[in-house]
């Protein structure tokens, strides 16, 4: 194995993708790498050339430029073995397009999308790469780890074929190798001849391999618990990151590429993961490719080669062994209690390399990288590296061994079952959702055949004949809306998706079949639903033979939107863009059904678009197999053909009977059509770019990446008052680590703040027992997750929270710090003496939250300003903040990137470590006295670790009270912290060199002692696991709790539990440091940059929309002025309909998304004392209100003008009103519909429902005097049938020309009284309506905001 460290300025994860390559255990070589750096005009930056590069690397602290970045590279490795492999690059190119300034941000005038482009091919004895463990946790949230081996029953079938190729699958070869063992007199070792027994046998190996996974990485305990996810409870960070890398394992691993997979996990784990991965290459003579971070020494060890880049050049690639003495040469020493890797990585920053200069009695002269990389070529590892790849691998030497020859490890029927099953499951854990979607639908059933009830329903005249249309139109919408949410659902796997298919789990079509094929007996189900409870009941052609001839068209047309839906997801690929484009779809297809809109009407340049349209099939199926039935075959008075045929040539339907097969014929055509589009998406179709527009106010250099020190002491110089009692009270209480801050001399800010301190005695949180575990005979109810811990944190000491992973470091300062949704806790927590408030305790205290959660439309600075606006006092002025915020910023180095936008976590904007140094600046300028940080240097290099946590050292040297759950600390930073605590193993200071947590534990009997250079955290958390204690016998935390040291924790306790003489509770005049309109305020203030940035929804809503009106206007162009027949006024009310429901729900869904995401952010906001809930929401209430009068502006303007209603100022106001408060109603019920639900799939659903509702009471599809009277209350309550109301007596409901209808001649303003039951004269009341609508959703939008928590901790 080898390491590579990397300091690149460029996008770290994408260059690791392409760059980093394989390498086995032998110490030998790897490819070269030659190239120059250029700077182009406006900022840009090209490095070009011939590359050769090694195999790992140990992660890197990198910093994005605004500049485009192109990388060419041509290598090659190869294998000194029987089995031999290379890998060769060739013609590699990585080019990005950016923009500089503020063109870069992507606000709404900039609507724009930087392009990362890649060409060349990386080959492996002529082959692609194989295997890429990413760093993201990508996983499907209702699976449990175990589970997963259904998705990966291909590779674990290919592991097989690699750990038994000497036994194949055969009980005879089986049987031969046991025959030959006894001839020679061969003892086989047990556990080995355990295991081929058992991977022989059939049915057995994937369970084994799964299995033997499992326990490596420490997953057992956790094997049948969800996964989970953001608003989802599941496992830990840890465990999560554990599966990531175990389900790469249960694969093949002759190329295995595996980036990060240490974040979130403690020393020990990663130390047994990499032995094990280590273990298997070595055997199995594999290759691994392992990127780490922040690596102990022990684990550093492990790897055979390393590769050590910085600012684009090679500085050494070669073994580990000589890596020290490459830099002797050059005049630097490692000093003695320093990490190789931590060494290795400040060794070429101009920052820290002047500190390992060996030769004190000559001058040091910074040391350039370009300088190092020439020295390694004239090193010996350079040289025999040269030599090595000057001759060119020979293709007849590639041993079959050393190659997969098949693209999966099963067959197509094997394949196929997998994901099949794996589905199956995916449906039985959604069970909730299906069961909800079929009560709705039944509900809608049951509202469908009581408003078109059969005793009121007549066949007397061509108008009832037209009710009957839309009953059966009514029919088809529901059953069409019932799989909007299949383009969610579908949307959100997307991503565990492209991981899975990228790395060869199955092909595209073995994902897409079973998802098709599963869903077809649930449409049975659900059109069944449907068909069974309204048919008969509402007069529909008894005939048992049309029943089912309509009950197989609406499944036929479920199918097809169903395979709509999915195929859209699969073009769109994110939320927004899919809903975007499956609202579109939606709008034409209900315009060119046949049924909104006339055939006999529809514009020439339109007939293609009806011809192609699957809805006008379904729709004349489904009305040819109802009006050729015998209830219509009676003649009228006056009249020559039957009831049935009149009806269907009114509104242009065909009257021939074979056109309900065509239609039949045509919806299978089309689902057939839309699953291969489906399946094509999948399989062509690259997951989103990350786009990033970081604009760095500094140059990008090794000056930057070396890590500023300017501003390093900022804090040791904030002053904080004191009263004399309390100094006088805790004089003398402090350890040693601690800094009497307050006597340093005064320099840059003065914010004064209270030191206090935490006390907690005997605390226990406890869970309601899983149900998993109730299933495996668990009998408890509670599962107990914290035992009575006690302990103290106190201001100047920095404390750390350790534990092995899942020993609950988070859980403790969750109840510590107030954060805990549910659970039970007990115990008693003190502040200061006195009995913690929730309520006050947010204001002196900050949490560092390990997930780095901020509003991602935003940009550094303005995310300070925010956080120091709504949480420092009021009697701080604005120039004093804004000076506070500099020096925040100068401390934790944010300056560069003061105007970059912090985007979404590993997508856009920030890099991990900038992440969470913005999330401690947005506590730090809250000005706390006592901050909780949950790992804050996971997922960092050990160099960005240390900048943090240099960081916090000096936030506690400012008398403040600091708590931090680590992992994987250096010696150098698990140094740097005074006491350490964890679940009652050990509580105290750790002392110079850790001396006085290495006495402790080797103290006690059976311990070994540490080893000269070992990580004193890693020491303590082999030598404490629960192996170690089974094998000594011993109780770690009993031990504890019967030590000296212990004693003295509980006195310590107990005397910083009994308030100072003197002092006073907390207490604060209000809840809140602002008021309640400075928080409305300052909400509206984020939330305005927050949407004029988030062009994905503001933009492509004004899109849409736009686009719409086009449509519409052309569809129905210039038929708003013609109103000579019934039909023409019908036609001109089908535009309104359309654009009321349409554009309204896809304002709806598109809302969604955008509350879910902010959402988050608002729970840790809200529980750090922030703000109240109803400024949020009344900021986001407000924030919608011009956006959407933009939308509705530009869409009305097109729309009148083109379908040419009539040009008056009172008609078009009218009109521009009601769609505008039409538009802001379905908005503020998307966000209330959000609101009121955990997460935007069971929105979606529970939101159809009512669009489902609303649709048939409209009044259009059903006029409202013609619906049931215990059913017309409901239009009263229904917006769109309110809106419908205004739009179309606005502007028809004082027309007094003359029409033409089915009664004779009368005028448009009688008809329009008389078949929708609409006044003009009624316009007032219909205005005040639609706008206490909105109202009312905002309201209710606003309270469940304030009621409901559905983040569960």
């Amino acid at each position: 194995m080898a390491v590579i460290q990397l300091r690149l300025v460029s996008d770290d994860i994408t260059l690791c993708s392409f760059i980093c390559l394989k390498r086995r255990y032998d110490t030998s070589k790897l490819l070269s790498f030659d190239y120059s750096l250029e700077m182009e005009d406006g900022g840009s930056v090209k490095a070009a050339g011939s590359t050769t590069m090694s195999s790992f690397r140990i992660g890197s602290r990198s910093v994005r430029s605004n500049s485009g970045v192109e990388i060419f590279a041509n290598s090659s490795f190869h294998q000194e073995d029987h089995e031999e492999a290379q890998v060769r690059f060739e013609n590699m190119n990585i080019g990005a397009e950016v923009h500089v300034g503020s063109r870069a941000l992507p606000i709404f005038t900039n609507y724009m999308v930087n392009k990362i482009e890649f060409t060349g091919k990386v080959t492996y004895n002529g082959h692609g790469m194989n295997e890429f463990v990413s760093q993201n946790d990508l996983h499907i949230g209702e699976m449990t780890p175990t589970e997963l081996q259904f998705g990966n029953r291909a590779k674990i079938h290919m592991k097989n074929q690699v750990l038994t190729k000497i036994i194949s699958h055969s009980a005879d070869l089986l049987a031969e190798v046991f025959r030959r063992e006894k001839e020679a007199n061969i003892t086989p070792d047990p556990d080995t001849d355990v295991y081929m027994k058992a991977v022989a046998t059939e049915g057995q190996k994937a369970n084994l391999i799964t299995d033997y996974v499992l326990r490596i990485l420490g997953l057992e305990t956790c094997a049948d618990t969800i996964i989970g996810n953001e608003m989802l409870r599941g496992i830990s960070g840890g465990q999560k990151k554990r599966l990531t890398t175990g389900e790469m394992l249960v694969g093949p691993t002759k190329a295995l590429f595996m980036d990060e997979i240490s974040t979130g996990l403690d020393s020990s784990t990663t130390f047994q993961i990499v032995n094990s991965v280590k273990q298997c290459v070595h055997i199995l003579k594999g290759t691994a490719v392992i990127s780490l971070l922040q690596p102990t020494p022990e684990t550093y060890n492990l790897f055979d080669d390393i590769i050590l880049l910085s600012d684009s050049h090679i500085v050494y690639q070669g073994p580990r062994e000589h890596v020290l003495e490459f830099f002797k040469s050059m005049g630097f020493k490692c000093p003695e209690r320093k990490g190789v890797a931590d060494f290795l990585q400040e060794v070429t920053s101009r920052k820290d390399q002047e500190q390992y200069w060996a030769d004190k009695d000559q001058p040091y002269r910074f040391v350039t990288s370009k300088e190092f990389s020439e020295a390694h070529r004239s090193f010996h590892v350079g040289r025999s590296l040269v030599e090595e790849l000057a001759t060119e691998f020979d293709k007849s030497k590639s041993h079959p061994a050393a190659l997969t020859t098949k693209k999966y490890g099963v067959g197509k029927w094997e394949l196929f079952k997998a994901c099949l099953s794996r589905e199956y499951l995916l449906i039985k854990r959604h069970s909730f959702v299906y069961t909800f979607k079929l009560s709705q639908l039944s509900v809608a059933a049951f509202v469908a055949m009581t408003v078109f009830l059969q005793t009121e329903m007549h066949r007397d005249s061509v108008i009832d004949g037209g009710i009957y249309v839309g009953a059966l139109f009514y029919g088809l919408v529901v059953i069409m809306f019932n799989g909007m949410p299949e383009l969610s659902m579908a949307v959100s796997r997307l991503p565990v998706f492209y991981k899975e298919r990228d790395n060869l789990f199955f092909p595209s079509w073995a994902y897409a079949l079973p998802a098709w094929l599963l869903k077809i007996l649930m449409s049975f189900v659900e059109v069944g639903v449907w068909v069974f409870l309204t048919y008969y009941v509402i007069g529909f052609d008894p005939y048992v033979g049309r029943f089912f001839r309509q009950y197989l068209v609406l499944v036929l047309v479920k199918q097809m939107t169903s395979a709509l839906y999915r195929f859209v997801a699969a073009l769109g690929r994110e939320s927004t863009v899919a809903l975007t484009l499956g609202s579109g779809t939606n709008a034409t297809l209900l315009a060119m059904s046949g049924f909104v809109l006339s055939k006999d009407n529809i514009k020439k340049w339109w007939l293609w678009g009806f011809w192609m349209s699957p809805t006008m099939y379904g729709q004349n199926a489904m009305v040819n197999n109802e009006f050729l039935g015998k209830r219509w075959r009676h003649i009228l008075p006056n009249s020559t053909e039957p009831l049935g045929i009149e009806v269907l040539r009114s509104r242009g339907f065909f009257t021939q009977s074979y056109w309900y097969w065509i239609g039949v014929g045509a919806l299978i055509g089309y689902t057939l059509l839309f699953n291969f589009g489906y399946i094509l998406a999948l399989m062509y179709l690259s997951p989103p770019g990350k786009h990033r527009a970081v604009l760095s106010e500094e140059p990008q250099s090794n000056e930057q990446n070396g890590g500023s020190k300017k501003g390093t002491n900022v804090l040791r110089h904030i002053k904080y008052s004191l009263s004399q009692h309390s100094n006088k009270g805790r004089k003398g209480k402090r350890v040693s680590g601690s800094t009497s801050s307050h006597t340093l001399p005064a320099s840059g800010m003065v914010l004064p703040f209270q030191p206090h301190s935490i006390t907690f005695d005997e605390v226990t949180y406890a869970v309601d027992m899983p149900q998993e575990m109730r299933d495996q005979g668990v009998v408890k109810d509670k599962l107990v997750l914290l035992k009575g811990v006690s302990g103290a944190f106190r201001p100047g000491v920095l404390t750390a929270l350790m534990g092995v992973t899942g020993a609950g470091k988070t859980t403790l300062m969750d109840v510590l710090a107030g954060r805990k949704t549910g659970g039970y806790v007990g115990g008693n927590i003190k502040i200061s003496g006195y009995r913690k408030k929730q309520e006050t305790f947010a204001r002196i205290s900050g949490y560092c939250e390990q997930n780095d959660i901020h509003s991602p439309h935003v940009t550094v600075y303005e995310s300070l300003l925010y956080s120091s606006w709504l949480r420092l006092s009021l009697d701080i002025n604005v120039e004093t903040r804004k000076m506070f915020i500099e020096e925040v910023m100068e401390l934790v180095e944010l300056k560069p990137l003061r105007h970059v936008l912090v985007g979404f976590p590993g997508v856009t904007g920030l890099s991990t470590e900038q992440r969470k140094r913005l999330t401690i600046a947005v506590e730090l300028v809250a000005n706390p006295s006592i901050i909780f940080m949950d790992e804050p240097t996971s997922g960092l290099d050990a160099r960005a670790a240390a900048i943090v946590m240099r960081i916090v050292r000096n936030t506690v040297d400012t008398g403040r009270t600091v708590v931090c759950t680590i992992h994987q600390p250096s010696m150098d930073i698990f140094e740097s912290f005074d006491e350490q605590g964890g679940q009652e193993i050990y509580v105290g200071p750790l002392g110079h060199h850790s001396s006085h947590l290495i006495s402790y534990f080797e103290g006690i009997q059976g311990v070994s002692e540490i080893k000269a250079g070992y990580n004193p955290a890693t020491w303590v958390l082999e030598v404490t696991n629960s192996s170690k204690e089974m094998e000594l016998g011993i109780d770690f935390a009993e031990v504890f709790k019967n030590s000296e040291l212990c004693r003295r924790n509980k006195e310590l306790v107990k005397e910083l539990s009994t308030p100072a003489p003197g002092s006073k509770d907390l207490y604060f005049p209000s809840q809140y440091s602002t008021s309640f309109f400075m928080q409305c305020m300052a909400c509206l203030w984020k939330q305005h940059r927050s949407y004029w940035r988030n062009t994905r929804y503001t933009a492509l809503s004004f899109i849409y929309s736009t686009t719409l009106a086009v449509l519409l206007g052309s569809m129905f162009w210039n038929l708003g002025s013609k109103i000579e027949k019934q039909q023409d006024l019908l036609n001109a009310l089908g535009s309104m309909y359309v654009a009321v429901l349409l554009i309204g729900i896809k304002n709806a869904y598109s809302v969604q998304p955008v509350v879910a995401a902010e959402r988050i952010v608002f729970y840790r906001e809200r529980a750090a004392g922030m703000y109240s809930a109803l400024p949020y929401a009344f900021a986001q209430v407000l924030i919608e209100i011009p956006y959407v009068l933009v939308q509705a502006v530009v869409y009305s303007l097109i729309v009148y003008a083109m379908i040419g209603f009539e040009w008056t100022v009172a008609k078009f106001f009218w009109f521009l009103f009601f769609m505008y408060f039409n538009f802001l109603c379905f908005t503020y019920y998307g966000m209330m519909s959000m609101a009121v639900t955990p997460n935007q799939h069971i929105s979606s659903i529970v939101s159809t429902g009512f669009y489902s509702a609303w649709n048939i009471f409209s009044g259009f599809i059903i006029p409202r005097p013609r619906i049931p009277v215990w059913w017309r209350w409901y239009s009263w309550a229904n917006p769109i049938a309110w809106s419908m109301y205004g739009l179309v007596a606005s502007q028809y409901g004082d027309i007094k020309e003359n029409i033409e209808s089915t009664d004779g001649t009368t005028t448009v303003e009688d008809f329009v009284r008389s078949y929708f039951g609409y006044k003009h004269d009624f316009l007032g009341v219909v205005a005040t309506v639609i706008a206490a609508f909105a109202v009312v959703f905002a309201l209710v939008f606003a309270i469940s905001m304030k009621m409901f928590n559905f983040q569960r901790r």
